[in-house]
């Protein structure tokens, strides 16, 4: 993944479902690929997540230096909010 941003917005949208889906396996799997891809391949260290009601705030650091990222509530919810509308099409196979 070449994209800082875009790792980290797929980290934390999988991290949402998840969450909310313990026994999703697919999920878990999905959120270890792409956390391995920000602490490997990106050097994150030290994350931290803040949400209020318009933003999730991703808090980090790389190489000792404090960054962060900022994102929609309602985009990295959407995927979870797909799911919860149609749970049918979302089945959990083991």
């Amino acid at each position: 993944m070449k994209s800082l941003q875009d790792a980290i917005y797929n980290w934390l949208t999988i991290k949402i479902v998840a969450e909310a889906r313990p026994d999703d396996k697919a999920a878990k799997e999905t959120f270890d690929l792409f956390e391995d891809i920000l602490v490997n391949e990106f050097r994150l260290k030290d994350i931290h997540i803040q949400k209020d009601d318009v933003m999730y705030l991703v808090n980090y650091t790389i190489d000792g230096e404090a960054k962060s990222a900022r994102f929609p509530t309602e985009l990295i919810e959407v995927m979870h909010n797909q799911i919860n509308q149609h749970p049918e099409k979302y089945q959990n196979y083991e």
